[in-house]
């Protein structure tokens, strides 16, 4: 759902003014948005929707939209986004390339822990600046004398310089697990795993009912508790619909390898940003990809991989 506003009061001598569906379908205060359309549905809140197009706001799953349909679709979220932030937004929803399985590596070795990482995923992704902020991609602080320790892993780690002495990084973020338990438990079915390997989320059928946060075992999931607050002047106006679209409150969003830029045959942010190399990317599929040649040389691993979720997201020791 969108933010809350008031109805638009239409003015005598205004009759092209559309109604504001989107406040229309909008649940009264104290009412979940679960609850508003289940009492839409039996009758009691049609009211509310009579003057709009309940097609537009209950539209049909993603896969069920003719091309029409999408490109309709596409044109009034960009129409949105372009009047609430005054500038130009482009929204995309380009699929998977033929060929392709997207693969990613991180060498533990190389990792400084310096975090830019995070911030270019930020940028890029149109994070808003809430309290707390949500970060995509966590770094863990580890001590190299324990090794791989999730109990005493530190998030929050402060450090005038990195790396700290006797200390390793490990970044962790959304995994893009071929077996995904958050796609299994999603009661909307407003997450799914992409051909090319990406797990998306269409937060216009999110509930955030927070569900598969709680499947998944990475802690990769987040949920939006506040109200966005994305300066215009910071937005990243080329956007994907299942990707780095601005997000409402009330929905989980989570990495998605930059879908907005791999699908266009670049690196993610994250990547692009390491000033250490650190971060590898490309098509598993691809016998002379970076990726590739990381999997046949290096000493790779995935993380829990007990749980059988079976990662597209590679851990490995260059040294």
């Amino acid at each position: 759902m969108t933010e809350r506003r008031s109805l638009p009061v239409l003015q005598d001598g205004d009759p092209g003014r559309e109604p504001d569906c989107e406040a229309a379908a909008t649940p009264p205060p104290g009412m979940s948005r679960r609850t508003f359309l289940r009492t839409a549905a039996a009758g009691a809140g049609l009211a509310a929707l009579t003057a709009c197009n309940v097609e537009e706001m209950l539209r049909k799953h993603l896969h069920q939209l003719s091309p029409e349909e999408l490109q309709a679709l596409l044109r009034r979220v960009e129409r949105k986004n372009s009047e609430r932030f005054g500038r130009a937004v482009t929204v995309s929803a380009e699929g998977p390339r033929p060929g392709v399985e997207f693969g990613y590596g991180l060498d533990l070795s190389r990792c400084v822990g310096c975090r830019r990482c995070v911030y270019a995923c930020v940028k890029e992704n149109n994070q808003s600046r809430r309290n707390p902020q949500i970060h995509w991609i966590k770094v863990l602080e580890m001590d190299k004398a324990h090794g791989v320790d999730l109990v005493h892993a530190d998030a929050y780690y402060e450090a005038e310089t990195v790396p700290r002495p006797g200390h390793f990084y490990m970044p962790v973020q959304c995994q893009q697990c071929r077996n995904p338990p958050c796609v299994k438990v999603c009661p909307t079915k407003a997450t799914w795993k992409e051909e090319d390997g990406i797990v998306v989320i269409d937060s216009d059928w999110c509930i955030g009912c927070r569900c598969c946060m709680s499947a998944c075992p990475y802690g990769a999931r987040h949920f939006n508790w506040a109200e966005p607050q994305l300066p215009a002047s910071e937005l990243n106006p080329q956007t994907h619909l299942l990707g780095n679209r601005p997000r409402p409150k009330g929905v989980v969003e989570k990495c998605t390898f930059c879908i907005q830029r791999t699908r266009r045959g670049l690196y993610p942010a994250c990547v692009e940003a390491c000033p250490v190399g650190a971060r590898k990317f490309g098509n598993l599929l691809d016998p002379e990809s970076e990726i590739r040649k990381v999997m046949e040389t290096k000493r790779v691993f995935v993380f829990k991989e007990e749980l059988a979720t079976q990662p597209h997201f590679y851990y490995f020791y260059a040294t």
